[in-house]
């Protein structure tokens, strides 16, 4: 998925498959830098409770240490959830993982606190060699790490700074105007690009795929949702992307909140509200209004095309049409072999993530199952939710049309196990259109040879050919 690994949602993510392409922002989704926040309460610590004075330097010492490779000594302040979610050597992996996106660690920069309930979080903005991260320290009342998250830095506008636009987009065609979807606690800023004249125009609200997407969808150097917003407004239709929630309003997915999360909250809620948006907005065709899901947006396509029969299709990019846990064994197991061999600890790791896909399965699956015990870290509400969820079966049942796309060279969705079984799942639906790209990969860039995450770095635009059967399609419903 988009990122399956840093793209998919945070909970003990270890996003490295998708994401773990070096990154200024985050990686492909669905894919994202790595990600801890474990399920369940706090455990019940001794001690007074700390000031935010008292906890800072704490929060400093944590990253100073995983910088030293302290492993041990960085575990030491974890309450019990964390450290069966994260014991040393789990933590050992995940800051390695990170190098391994964003270069070498460098120095700290900046630090800001948040309060959440009983939890504080400190931002602490740290420089590494290719990108600034802000490393997320959640501290409970105690002065225990309950939650540990990495993600873009905030104040990074390195990757829109050198982003050039393809030769498909007219600047001069179109204008751009920030927006909110929804409103009250978890409101949502977005852009609204919108073509020149009197409309009514059609409009397409793009969904992204897994992790704490910007509203670009960035990934490393590359935009593709910043591609898909200007190159279909340069030709008529208009386009709405919004930040997702998982980015925006990171410091309210406390631990408990995590346990509680599942897609419906991490995106469909917000596309649903953002379709609506759309059909009230001035110039915009309320009868012509469609959903554009890339990676984990594109799965639940069909689920958002059920929750709202209003609207005028659906375009699912790089969907995948297996259970999640699936697509994350089958792009772990690629990613492992791209050396050619498997070690001992590829093979340990490969079982013990069989063994959390087993769990997923388990149609009982207890609600209070522990994050460390299913794929990525998952919470369990999470892989609940979507147990039983066949993206065709219910795209089957739905009246509007969809035009499903997918690059040959993607290995975070495959082309034959998730492509190829939608269209021979919906080869009754006279409303279904499909077109394969064999030289474009999850990010529907072109490229040449096997895909891998380090292609990501390697800045690129989407294809125009993907442009122009969008604009097609729409323009012939």
């Amino acid at each position: 998925m988009n990122q399956i690994m840093r793209k998919i949602l945070p909970a003990v993510f270890l996003f490295l498959l998708a994401g773990c392409a070096k990154s200024s922002t985050q990686p492909p989704a669905a894919a994202v830098s790595p990600t801890i926040a474990p399920e369940g309460a706090p455990g019940s610590p001794t001690g007074s409770v700390l000031s935010e004075s008292d906890l800072f330097p704490l929060a400093q010492e944590f990253i100073n240490q995983l910088a030293g490779g302290e492993y041990e000594a960085a575990t030491a302040r974890f309450d019990d959830t964390m450290l069966k979610a994260a014991p040393a050597a789990t933590l050992k992996k995940i800051w390695e993982q990170l190098l391994g996106q964003v270069g070498a660690y460098q120095e700290q920069l900046d630090a800001r606190a948040e309060q959440t309930g009983e939890y504080t979080s400190f931002y602490v903005t740290t420089q590494f060699e290719e990108a600034n991260i802000d490393i997320q320290v959640v501290f409970n009342s105690q002065g225990q790490i309950s939650g540990l998250f990495f993600m873009p830095a905030s104040d990074s506008e390195a990757a829109p700074a050198a982003y050039a636009a393809p030769e498909y987009v007219d600047s001069q065609k179109f204008t751009e105007t920030d927006i909110t979807v929804g409103s009250g606690e978890w409101a949502l800023p977005g852009t609204l690009t919108l073509p020149k004249g009197d409309g009514p125009f059609p409009a397409v609200v793009l969904v992204h795929g897994s992790g704490p997407n910007d509203r670009d969808e960035t990934i490393g150097p590359n935009l593709p949702f910043r591609d898909l917003a200007w190159g279909l407004a340069s030709q008529g239709i208009a386009v709405l992307r919004y930040d997702k929630r998982t980015l925006t309003h990171a410091s309210k997915f406390t631990p408990e909140v995590i346990a509680r999360l599942t897609v419906q909250e991490e995106t469909t809620e917000d596309a649903l509200l953002a379709a609506q948006l759309m059909r009230q907005s001035e110039k915009i065709d309320p009868q012509r209004v469609y959903i554009l899901g890339h990676s984990l947006g594109g799965m639940l396509a069909p689920r958002i095309g059920q929750a709202d029969p209003s609207l005028a299709g659906l375009i699912m990019m790089a969907a995948a049409n297996r259970p999640l846990e699936d697509l994350v064994l089958d792009q772990m197991n690629y990613l492992l072999n791209l050396d050619g061999e498997l070690d001992s600890q590829d093979t340990a790791q490969l079982q013990a993530l069989q063994t959390q896909a087993a769990n997923a399965k388990n149609p009982d699956l207890p609600k209070n199952t522990m994050p460390e015990d299913l794929p990525l870290g998952m919470p369990a509400a999470y892989m609940r939710d979507l147990q039983g969820y066949v993206p065709s079966e219910t795209a089957k049942s739905l009246a509007m049309p969809l035009l499903v796309l997918q690059g040959g060279r993607d290995y975070q969705v495959s082309p034959t196990l998730d492509f190829e079984s939608l269209k021979t799942a919906l080869a009754g639906k006279t409303k279904a259109a499909f077109k394969l790209y064999p030289k474009l990969n999850h990010l529907f860039i072109a490229g040449e040879g096997p895909s891998t995450p380090d292609e990501y770095n390697i800045a690129g635009h989407v294809s125009p050919q993907v442009i122009t059967d969008i604009v097609a399609w729409i323009n012939n419903r």
